[in-house]
C-alpha cells in the first residue's frame, strides 16, 4: 500500500505482526494504513500480504453515499487498475472475490499483518508482486 496519492507521506514496508489502523493522511485526499502507534508513517503493503480485522470490515460504497459492512475478518492486499496510472490501486480482496478500494476503507479499522507473501521464484510471481510505477 502505498498509492501514487500517498508520494509525499513517510512510508514504511509492513512487517509480519503489525498492528495497523486505517486512517487518512494529512495532504492527501488518500486512506490507508498506518501503524496503531504512528498514524503519521503509511504502513506499505506488498500484493499478496494478508491481514486479519478485528471486526467485520466497513468500507464506503463505490459512490461514496453507503457504508457497507463485509461478511469476512480477512483480507489479502492487492493492486488493482495497474495500466492506469492516475486512479488509486491498492485495495483489498475478500474470500468471496469482492474487492475493496483501500481508500473507501472507513477510519479507525483495526487489523493485524498476517503474512507476507513469499518471495517470487517466477517471473509471474515477480510480475504480480511488483508495485506500480510512480508518474511524479
Amino acid at each position: 500500500m502505498c498509492d501514487y496519492s500517498l508520494l509525499h507521506v513517510q512510508s514504511r514496508a509492513a512487517q509480519v505482526g503489525d498492528k495497523l489502523i486505517s486512517t487518512g493522511f494529512s495532504n492527501t485526499i488518500s486512506r490507508g494504513f498506518a501503524a496503531a502507534g504512528d498514524l503519521n508513517t503509511a504502513v506499505c503493503l506488498l500484493p499478496g500480504t494478508e491481514l486479519a480485522f478485528d471486526h467485520e470490515v466497513e468500507h464506503e460504497n463505490h459512490l461514496g453515499s453507503a457504508i457497507v459492512r463485509q461478511p469476512a475478518m480477512v483480507a489479502r492486499f492487492r493492486q488493482i487498475d495497474t495500466m492506469n496510472p492516475y486512479v488509486h490501486h491498492d485495495a483489498l480482496e475478500f474470500p468471496d472475490g469482492t474487492i475493496v478500494l483501500l481508500t473507501r476503507l472507513l477510519q479507525g479499522q483495526r487489523a493485524t499483518v498476517l503474512q507476507l507473501p513469499v518471495t517470487p521464484q517466477t517471473a509471474k510471481d515477480k510480475a504480480e508482486q511488483r508495485r506500480v510505477e510512480i508518474v511524479a
